[in-house]
Parts: structure tokens; sequence; C-alpha cells
């Protein structure tokens, strides 16, 4: 039970770490081919933080424990909207900027209605469903670019972007991904024996401990913008990674092995709706997010966890 617990943090280790490499090597020979920075920050960076939901979940789902593939992606998209927004409003309250509340936000609680009626109605994510939120992630990878394109001028050129040489750009590629992939290993086989010895349900750990760990690099990021002053990229960060999470991790997950869909799954795929839709009334109504709502949004997220320990243990 102890190396479980030992093996499990240094899984979430090289999952943080390993992405990190993988997003600097990446942005680092994107830029030496002469690739704009936003182009790399709406595309390398957002897909990075997205690594460890993608390992964990890809993983899960190849071993066929389908309850932590999805719960895994239901469970960090709850805690970015609840507990990383609310924790950077309670930092520093912020605007929200427009295009997100018109385009970006709309179309994250549509796609979760999308998300709750494949699992409804066909009870499980299969290959044609894992298909068709692929395609809609290639679509709306194009509409974001095709918008940062037309906006350019708007675009700040400055990133800070770590330049190395290509060949210690490609070593911190391959070297990040081989730990993001060790790492999603790591953490679901320890979770799982975890979750065994403990007699938990492999949907409470999904939901809670490996999604809280693979959430790690939105938390980061996010509150370390909100202690710079720079709060209004904590919820960017956070829906970015949410679509992404949806999109590209659930569409590869039931592209590789269909994943089986049990009625916790639809109620917490639920639950993750109508946070998704209360916070973007909230941020609607407010055109951004305050103390208060932040204060909500972590005090909700601790009464799920008590909902899942009363639940699903």
């Amino acid at each position: 039970m102890v190396w479980d617990i030992i093996l499990l943090i240094v899984g979430f280790v090289l999952l943080v770490k390993g992405a990190d490499f993988f997003v600097d090597g990446s942005s680092s020979l994107a830029k030496l081919i002469g690739v704009p920075g936003f182009v790399i920050g709406l595309t390398v960076v957002a897909m990075g933080t997205s690594a460890p939901e993608a390992a964990v979940s890809v993983t899960a789902s190849v071993q066929g424990l389908n309850e932590i593939a999805v719960s895994n992606v239901v469970g960090s998209n709850i805690m970015n909207l609840l507990v990383v927004a609310g924790i950077c409003a309670v930092i520093k309250p912020y605007r929200i900027e427009k295009t997100l509340l018109r385009r970006d936000f709309p179309i994250n609680v549509v796609l979760n209605i999308v998300l709750l009626a494949m699992l409804i109605f066909g009870k499980a994510l299969n290959l044609l469903d894992g298909i068709l939120l692929l395609v809609l992630f290639a679509g709306y990878l194009a509409l974001v670019l095709v918008s940062a394109f037309k906006n350019r001028e708007m675009q700040s050129e400055d990133e800070e972007i770590r330049k190395m040489s290509p060949v210690m750009s490609v070593l911190a590629i391959v070297g990040g991904l081989a730990a993001v992939i060790i790492g999603g290993q790591l953490v679901v086989n320890n979770a799982t024996s975890i979750a065994e010895a403990l007699g938990w349900s492999e949907t409470f750990i999904g939901l809670t401990i490996v999604a809280i760990g693979t959430s790690l690099p939105e938390l980061v990021t996010s509150v370390v913008a909100a202690r710079k002053g720079e709060s209004g990229l904590a919820l960017g960060n956070v829906i970015g990674s949410n679509l992404f999470n949806i999109m590209l991790v659930l569409g590869l997950s039931s592209s590789i092995s269909p994943i089986l869909a049990d009625d916790s799954a639809i109620i917490n795929v639920a639950i993750l709706l109508v946070v998704t839709a209360l916070v973007y009334v909230a941020c609607l109504l407010k055109k951004g997010m305050g103390r208060v709502v932040g204060g909500i949004c972590v005090l909700s997220y601790i009464g799920y966890t008590v909902y899942l320990l009363l639940t699903t243990i």
C-alpha cells in the first residue's frame, strides 16, 4: 500500500514535469522553424496541459479500466472549473474576454450536452463517437487558429518561449513524452491498486485523486498567473483545457478502445454539465468572476467531494 502511494506520487511528478519538458521542447522547436508565438500558445501549450489527462485516460482505456478513463476527464474538468478558476478569483477577481464568453464557453456547454447524449443513448463511447470527438476537435482548433490569424496584430509576439538548440529541443520532446507515458502508467496502475486495497471504487479514485493529480499543470499555471495579476488567463486556460480533455482525450481513448458507461458515469457527466452551465451564467452576468463566486465554486467542489464519498466508495 505504501509502495503504491509512493509510485502514484512519482507518476504524478513524471506527468507534470514531462508535460513541462514536452511543452518547452515543442515550443522551442516550433519557434526555431518560424511558427508564430501565439500559434504555439494556442496549440502546443494548450495540448501540453492536457497531456497528463491524455496519458492517464488512454492508458486506462487500453487496459480496459473504463471507469478511470471517463472519471479522470470528468473529475479534472469539474476541478478546473470550481477549484482552479475559483481559487484564482479569490486571489484576484478578473474580467473575462468577450471571445471566451461568446465562443469558447458556449462551445464547452454544448460539448458537454453532446457527451451526455452519447453516454445516455449509446451507453458507451465507441469508435464512431471517438472519431466524431476528434473531428470536432480538429474543427475547433481550425476555428481558433483562423480567428487568431485574423486578429494577429492583437496577439503578443513577445511570449517567453525558451529557445534551445534543435538537438536539445528534440531531446526535451522525446524525454517529456516518455515521462508522460510512464507517469500515466504508474498513476493508472497504482491508483487501481490503492482503490482495490481500500475497497474504494475506480470511479471515486478517478474523480478525485487522479483528477486532482492530472489537473496540477492547470492549477499551477493559473495560480501563478493570478499572483502576477493576470487572473484573466485562468478561465481561458481552464476552458481550453476542458475542451481539449473532452474532444482530444476522450476522442483518442474511445477510438483506441470502447469506453462503457455505467449510471455513475452518466450522473457525473450530468453534474459536469450543470457546473459548466452555472459557472458560465455567473460569469456572463458579471462579465467575469469575483471573490464571492470564486469562493462559492471552491466550497461547491468540497461539497461535491463529500457527495462522492457518500455515493461512490
